[in-house]
């Protein structure tokens, strides 16, 4: 039994020192992960929403709904909502596009266009947006060109789907 003793004692000890002194790995926790978050350019205060909105019904919405009328519809669709995973699964979807044509994707444009008469009735003529992916200068390897594009900052790709189909909207930026 006395022998006992100085060989726990030992292991205790041995326990302790290798648990301080042996390095550790850190735990990883994704949900402590911090994320920067950068406002982006162009980002406008509610107001300056308003006002745009505003404007464009003093200046454009009677216009607009007069060929609206011609269809019979009272008012045309004067915006277009997207759900975030349709925009996040978009924006991967042009990502990629944009990399397999060899192109630098930039950001995206936003288009104004009109259905026409053979869209169906819930569509006829009516005012739709779409967005396309822009790109900048083509990628070279092993310096060739793979594309003759001669941009000037950003123009729409050439051959990338663009995203339509957006539910439509109606009444105009809340007040």
């Amino acid at each position: 039994m006395k022998n006992l003793r100085p060989l726990i004692l030992g292991i205790i000890i041995g326990a302790l020192a290798t648990y301080f002194f042996c390095p550790r790995q850190a735990v990883e926790d994704s949900t402590l992960e911090i994320v920067k978050v950068i406002k982006p350019k162009g980002v406008i205060s509610v107001d300056k929403a308003k006002a745009l909105n505003k404007n464009w019904t003093d200046y454009r919405e009677a216009a607009v709904d007069s060929a609206a009328r011609k269809q019979g519809r009272n008012k045309d669709d004067r915006s277009v909502w997207w759900s975030i995973d349709d925009i996040e699964n978009y924006i991967a979807y042009s990502k990629q596009q944009t990399d397999s044509l060899g192109y630098d994707m930039t950001g995206f444009r936003v288009y104004l266009g009109v259905y026409g008469k053979n869209a169906g009735q819930s569509k006829k003529n009516l005012t739709t947006m779409f967005m396309v992916p822009t790109v900048g200068k083509s990628i070279q390897k092993a310096g060739v060109n793979l594309f003759n594009v001669n941009m000037q900052g950003n123009g729409d790709c050439p051959t990338c789907p663009p995203l339509n189909e957006g539910t439509g909207g109606g009444g105009g930026y809340p007040q």
